[in-house]
């Protein structure tokens, strides 16, 4: 057993020694082979068109006041990178949801109208037809999707042709082919990530132009933040304007009472029946009913209009959308080294073992 264990490493060591001695003989092919890969390689790489991403990071107020029990769970949670604050809020939607917001079809087709304009300032136009018309393609995705075209015109031939849908006009309930399409590339454009340690959301847009995409990072940012503004404080603004139509009712009731009470006591001025009197104290009373009952409605108004602005979520924008200086993709360096990488290897693994495939034909045949 010991005499086994002794020769595994010499054979080991040989063998290494043996299969970098095949390669170096061969060295010729694997540059050879390493130059033709690396001049694909550039050539991939400067046909891929530049994608610019702007990154906006917001930190929205805390939820909960953090005192108590949930304080000391929330402390504990966060040793452990876990964030409870989403779990102990009263809201249906807490900042982990919200790259699923970005993510969802009604919210996505809200973008396709927004104006957008090119760096160069020689294209203005919406959102939907700069990506559906506008867009730089790499010479060798049309050698590669020809035939899915062809095929697809070909089956096109035997279908019965979808009307064109507007963009204006999109609704996200009833949409075209080409929309639904549209639809599924900005949910990879438009991406948002939320730290659940901090609750730090961050969005990121990936455009082929640095000012398309940092105008609709700013764009999505205050979508994000008026969708959720109104989904917090809607039932607040619904209890705002119930308070409100009833301060207007009881306005009125007071009103009406004070003007029946001045019109009673001004025809009978100079009555002394009891049975007036008493009429005119029932008048007298109704004016200070309806008052008190407007006084209560006006405080409730004033009541409503504070929780509507307590409701209302603040949110800190630790990094504002702006122009990338930088394309972020391609990366080129990675696609040549990647390219040369795989060269090597490859031909590094055929010399090796081209040899025992002919042995191994042989003793086949």
């Amino acid at each position: 057993m010991s005499e086994e264990q002794n020769k595994n490493p010499q054979v080991r060591e040989i063998d290494l020694v043996e299969l970098c001695q095949k390669v170096w003989k061969r060295r010729r092919l694997v540059i050879k082979n390493c130059i033709i890969a690396g001049v694909a390689g550039v050539i991939i790489a400067f046909s891929i068109p530049k994608e610019y991403t702007t990154e906006v990071t917001l930190a929205p107020e805390s939820s909960g006041s953090g005192g108590g029990l949930s304080g000391s769970l929330g402390s504990l949670a966060s040793l452990a990178g876990i964030n409870l604050g989403g779990m102990m809020s009263e809201d249906a939607i807490s900042p982990e949801l919200y790259p699923d917001i970005l993510s969802s079809t009604p919210f996505l087709v809200g973008l396709f109208n927004v104006p957008v304009q090119t760096k160069k300032g020689d294209l203005s136009t919406t959102l939907y037809d700069y990506l559906d018309e506008h867009q730089r393609t790499a010479w060798f995705s049309y050698v590669l999707s020809a035939p899915f075209k062809a095929l697809g015109w070909f089956m096109g031939l035997f279908r019965e042709k979808e009307p064109e849908g507007d963009p204006a006009t999109a609704n996200y309930f009833n949409l075209t082919m080409d929309q639904a399409k549209m639809v599924k590339s900005l949910s990879k454009l438009i991406t948002g990530e939320v730290d659940k340690k901090t609750g730090v959301i961050t969005l990121s847009v990936r455009m082929q132009d640095p000012l398309i995409s940092a105008a609709l990072a700013d764009t999505v940012q205050d979508r994000l933040q008026d969708f959720i503004t109104d989904y917090r404080t809607s039932k607040a603004r619904k209890d705002l304007e119930f308070s409100e139509k009833l301060y207007a009712e009881s306005r009125a009731d007071y009103v009406a009472a004070q003007r029946a009470y001045a019109d009673y006591v001004d025809k009978n001025l100079d009555v002394i029946l009891k049975r007036y009197q008493v009429e005119e104290e029932r008048l007298e009373k109704e004016v200070d009913l309806t008052y008190t009952v407007f006084n209560q409605v006006a405080q409730q108004v004033q009541l409503a209009k504070a929780k509507v602005q307590q409701q209302t979520p603040v949110y800190t924008v630790m990094q504002p959308a702006a122009m990338s200086v930088r394309a972020s993709s391609p990366k080129k360096m990675v696609i040549l080294f990647g390219f040369v990488f795989l060269a090597f290897f490859g031909t590094a693994a055929w010399v090796i073992f081209k040899d025992k495939l002919q042995e191994w034909k042989t003793l086949k045949e």
